[in-house]
């Protein structure tokens, strides 16, 4: 699950990148609302939820919201901001904010905030993601394949391999290019070595031909990857 960042205070932007990257999300973290308006252009369909602060250099929060309302974007968007009074509320709300958090807050009250979001978002995850016999657990992160005699073969997964196989499994026989992935498992500012989707791929596919799902994840030349959901089935 990936989640656009933007907040101009260095330390607490620093502190709520650090939480969400332990509650398994990956986060973008961008201090500036030019430059992050900029990424939404660019690639919002990457991104699960937002979070705005209100004030900000360049577009304010306030704006980037407007902007993705009228462009019709549904992308989830929690605001925060040190604005407490009602008529400020409501014009956050107005403005298209889906939630709106007051500072200071408490990290437990943030991550509760953006699970209801997820819950109210046309793109709400379910527990568990399936495509024929592979399944995917959000509880546990681990994936399972169910064996044509009936038995389970529990996979255990990193964070990376398991943000890789959502990715694919959320679209089955589609290719896949090295950007699109890139994009998808890594932050804007992680260092990017050149073949580290090849490398990425190559360990999953150990992973899952070690408990027979073989052929799962397959290499289109010159092109990227592809699921095929045949071959889960």
């Amino acid at each position: 699950m990936k989640v656009l960042l933007v907040e101009d205070e260095p330390d607490l932007g620093a502190s709520i990148q650090r939480k969400l990257s332990k509650e398994k999300y990956i986060v973008d973290w961008i201090l500036d609302g030019t430059e992050a308006w900029i990424c939404l252009e660019n690639q919002w369909t990457q991104y699960t939820l937002a979070i705005f602060d209100w004030l900000l250099p360049g577009i304010s929060g306030l704006e980037l919201c407007k902007r993705l309302r009228l462009r019709g974007n549904p992308l989830p968007v929690l605001m925060l901001t040190a604005k407490d009074s009602m008529a400020d509320k409501v014009a956050g709300l107005d403005a298209g904010a889906d939630d709106y958090l007051v500072k200071p807050f408490g990290m437990a009250e943030l991550l509760a905030r953006l699970r209801a979001l997820q819950r109210r978002s046309p793109q709400f995850q379910p527990q568990q993601l399936q495509v024929g016999s592979l399944i995917l657990d959000y509880g546990s992160g681990t994936a399972c394949y169910q064996q044509p005699n009936g038995d389970s073969q529990v996979i255990s997964l990193t964070k990376k391999e398991f943000h890789l196989l959502e990715y694919f499994m959320k679209r089955p026989n589609q290719i896949l290019s090295r950007e699109q992935i890139l994009s998808h498992l890594y932050t804007l500012n992680a260092e990017r070595v050149s073949n580290v989707v090849a490398a990425q791929i190559r360990l999953l596919r150990r992973k899952l031909s070690e408990r027979g799902c073989d052929g799962f994840i397959e290499t289109i030349p010159s092109m990227g990857y592809r699921f095929n959901s045949s071959d889960a089935n």
